[in-house]
């Protein structure tokens, strides 16, 4: 057991490390993604099998066909584009609920809410963006291959599936769709805000839509919103603290030895405490994205996208929260007044 951690933990540094010196190196438009996507890949998808890569290649065609779409004439039709855009939610919200396709659910959601934006000011932005996103899963999915091909994982037993009748099936699939309706409900405002008022930084605010409220599927889904307000909170002040010694060492080995540093020791949390490895790795996401965007940047503006960042969050968070326990109350209100049924007379 001892062994096996040790090999994920290496496994974890080497793909983490490799993925940010590279992105940092060739800084390509949002580079700063791909060690964010390893790192996710490496914790959510322990085994790289066939089912697995198929997925990563799924969400990589998905977002080239979005960025295709947008380029060919559909901007000019916002209302369209819009519809379009909630049909594409409504699919990664149903596909999020499968631990199967969560990663290929989280990339449909990133390019279905940020590529159509992009469309609208600029199509030729789009197909960038596109591309670029593209080659950053692309990138992440080659550096995860080779990570389980040099430490390849031990084989594990896989626990017997317990065949379901239609009727369970069935059940599954109607609260799969309920779940994924009513997160569309809570998401869709916000971002046709955004969509018709163009408002400033509404790219990072639908990036946040999307996360958010894809948590809003999942059991708990209040105390899950609240759980990633927190982690990017911590993870945004370590993206401060990094960046200010950054400042202080402006030199790139200095760069990949501090990095290293806390990829190191977050592994050691995420493969040493696996009951806490959610808060260990949405910390450490937090963490890549901030602090990879600012050293992306020309500005080097770090207070003002750390506090932007978190604003748009907490609103967000508390816009997503309030109206998630509204519809909550509501439904239990409907489950508790058709459960009742009618009352039974005496005889």
């Amino acid at each position: 057991m001892r062994l096996e951690q040790s090999r994920n933990i290496l496994r974890y540094v080497t793909g983490v490390m490799i993925s940010l010196i590279l992105a940092y190196s060739l800084n390509w438009t949002l580079a700063y993604v791909m060690p964010v996507f390893v790192a996710k890949l490496l914790v959510d998808k322990p085994v790289a099998d066939k089912q697995v890569m198929t997925e990563l290649g799924l969400s990589m065609v998905a977002t080239v066909i979005i960025a295709l779409l947008v380029t060919n004439g559909l901007a000019q039709y916002p209302i369209i584009m819009l519809t379009l855009v909630g049909i594409l939610m409504l699919w990664a919200y149903y596909l999020f609920q499968d631990q199967k396709w969560n990663f290929f659910a989280t990339m449909l959601m990133i390019s279905a809410l940020l590529l159509p934006y992009l469309g609208l000011m600029q199509p030729v932005i789009a197909l960038e963006v596109g591309k670029a996103l593209m080659l950053a899963g692309g990138g992440a999915v080659v550096v995860y291959g080779l990570m389980h091909w040099v430490f390849p994982s031990q084989p594990t037993r896989m626990p017997s599936i317990e065949e379901k009748t239609l009727e369970q099936v069935r059940q599954e699939q109607q609260l799969k769709m309920k779940e994924s309706y009513k997160a569309l409900l809570i998401s869709l405002p916000a971002i046709a805000f955004c969509y018709f008022f163009q408002t400033t930084g509404a790219i990072l605010t639908m990036i946040f839509v999307g996360i958010l409220s894809l948590q809003l599927t999942a059991p708990k889904s209040v105390k899950l919103s609240m759980f990633l307000l927190m982690t990017n909170i911590v993870g945004g002040l370590l993206a401060i603290i990094a960046y200010e010694l950054l400042v202080t060492v402006p030199w790139f080995p200095f760069l990949v030895a501090m990095m290293a540093f806390f990829t190191l020791s977050f592994a050691n949390k995420i493969f040493n405490q696996p009951e806490k490895a959610p808060i260990y790795a949405g910390i450490f996401s937090a963490l890549l994205v901030i602090f990879g965007a600012v050293v992306a940047s020309d500005t080097k503006l770090m207070d003002v996208n750390f506090y932007t960042r978190i604003w748009q969050l907490v609103l967000l968070s508390v816009y997503m929260i309030s109206v998630s326990t509204l519809i909550e109350k509501w439904q239990s209100r409907n489950n508790v007044s058709d459960d009742s049924g009618p009352p039974v007379l005496p005889a």
